[in-house]
């Protein structure tokens, strides 16, 4: 009834994604084995850059708003090399535009140099060359960040995905869109309302749960420790696959509701001695390096084991993903990008995969 899950992961793309149909009556329950039988697999992605012509319809669908969303950020990339010469002023160039893109100085230095390494074994002679070995470049980059996003792994309980961020980051909406992805992959899904402090955030996250015809467990006010404890006690008996733990949107330098979050994590592994088995950061893209700092700040208090990166639509920052591999580095630790955001459709959501990224970023 579970197997693709016992066996696969959500994001392998040897299994077909799923189809942008219409969301399931708020009064049917999502069903795992149902679910599992509708769902056609997602084709594998190409190590080079995608054959259109070649590609599923659902593939061609996300590529094509991929490159349009990540054309703010691209788009000052792609103008260095229009009606050009390969010399140091065109490294100058791209040096100017991976900055302006919030790249980082160090992640900025470390693809220019591997990008000259390039094209001199290349013997690169056209701007146009180089602009594809600059997509290799980055695609190497950032493959480090491209992990899937384990499901069903845990034999005597749920998986519990604790999911925090600021203010404004698409945080809820974000845990809306994984929640049908995963009742569309056939697993069965229980959200906890852990932001007791907003009812807003309370009631956005029920009508997710009624859209997609899951369990919510929720209180009016309340301790959110107490909310997350209950959820993952509620989805074990329930036989749930997944427990998602939304928390209050706050900034790192509020202390206090820094330290709510560390309650959160340590009752939840009063419920389950294993979990979370998730401890996924929602960024905005929009925000460049800030969404760096954030990083470093949640990562400190809660030890992420994984990001989702929103909005990358509405910016010209989109290189903060080569940021955050460059400090990845310096960590000398795996911290994926599961997921990237480029549309408030549900289909907007997707996994993160490198070289799709670094091919929309330069088309």
């Amino acid at each position: 009834m579970f197997s693709f899950f016992k066996k696969k992961f959500f994001g392998n793309r040897e299994q077909p994604a799923p189809s942008a149909e219409p969301l399931p009556a708020p009064a049917a329950p999502a069903d795992a084995a149902a679910g599992a039988a509708a769902v056609p697999p997602t084709p594998a992605p190409a190590q080079t850059p995608p054959d259109a012509a070649a590609a599923s319809p659902t593939r061609q669908g996300w590529l094509g708003r991929l490159t349009a969303g990540l054309r703010k950020t691209g788009s000052s990339l792609t103008a260095v090399f229009a009606n050009t010469r390969i010399d140091d002023a065109l490294y100058e160039e791209l040096e100017t535009a991976l900055l302006m893109a919030d790249a980082g100085t160090q992640a900025t230095a470390h693809l220019l140099n591997d990008l000259r390494r390039r094209v001199r074994a290349e013997r690169a002679t056209d701007p146009q060359q180089v602009r594809a070995l600059l997509a290799d470049a980055l695609t190497d980059w950032l493959r480090p960040l491209q992990k899937p996003l384990a499901v069903g792994a845990q034999p005597d309980g749920p998986t519990v995905w604790m999911v925090a961020g600021v203010n404004g980051a698409g945080k809820t909406t974000t845990i809306g869109k994984l929640t049908w992805h995963l009742a569309h992959h056939g697993a069965t899904v229980l959200l906890a309302a852990a932001d007791t402090f907003r009812a807003a955030a309370r009631e956005q996250l029920g009508v997710w749960a009624q859209r997609n015809g899951v369990d919510i467990v929720s209180q009016d006010g309340g301790d959110p420790a107490a909310v997350a404890f209950d959820a993952v006690t509620a989805g074990r008996a329930r036989g749930k696959d997944v427990v998602i733990v939304d928390t209050a949107g706050r900034l790192p330098t509020q202390l206090h509701l820094m330290e709510e979050l560390r309650k959160i994590k340590r009752v939840v592994q009063k419920a389950e001695a294993t979990a979370p088995h998730e401890v996924l950061l929602v960024i905005d893209g929009n925000t460049g390096q800030n969404a760096l700092a954030q990083v470093k700040a949640f990562d400190a208090a809660l030890h992420l084991t994984g990001l989702i990166v929103t909005k990358l639509d509405g910016t010209a920052k989109g290189g903060v993903l080569a940021a955050i591999a460059m400090w990845t580095r310096e960590q000398g630790r795996e911290l994926p990008v599961y997921f990237i955001g480029i549309g408030e459709k549900l289909e907007d959501l997707q996994p993160f995969d490198a070289r799709e990224f670094a091919t929309a970023l330069l088309a």
